[in-house]
């Protein structure tokens, strides 16, 4: 694998520590401990479910481009994939912060550029491994 890509790849892992941290916001939310309203607690949600939902599929998305051999530029694909594990999550956490909102703010936004860049990456990731398999068919 490209050593950058694995660079990331390991960066990637050790931002499962920040995930796991928040899941002890959302105990301290869900156990009355930090005064949120509703919206603010279904987007916390989201965003956190988002964001290790998205980790592990970048991670598989470089581990099968890498399996597949992808060797072009197709392979920085994944690191889209990841980028969306960012701007996805952040979108929700980063819209409904304040006192008592009662609709996400503009950084809504973030949320839309990371499910475009997520679409697009998967495009990327699932065209780069198809043309991999069938280069190896001849």
């Amino acid at each position: 694998m490209d050593p950058i890509l694995t660079v990331v790849a390991g960066a990637t892992i050790l931002t499962v520590v920040g995930v796991m941290s928040g899941g002890t916001f959302l105990l301290r939310i869900a156990a009355g401990g930090l005064p949120f309203n509703d919206l603010q607690k279904t987007f916390f949600r989201a965003g956190h479910a988002h964001a290790g939902v998205l980790i592990i599929l970048g991670l598989v998305s470089v581990l099968l481009q890498n399996a597949a051999g992808v060797t072009s530029d197709w392979r920085w694909a994944a690191v889209g994939v990841l980028a969306s594990a960012l701007l996805i999550p952040a979108g929700f956490f980063l819209s409904v912060l304040g006192r008592d909102p009662r609709r996400p703010n503009r950084l809504v936004a973030l949320l839309w550029i990371g499910v475009v860049v997520l679409a697009a990456s998967l495009v990327a990731v699932g065209l780069s491994v198809i043309c991999a398999g069938v280069g190896s068919l001849a």
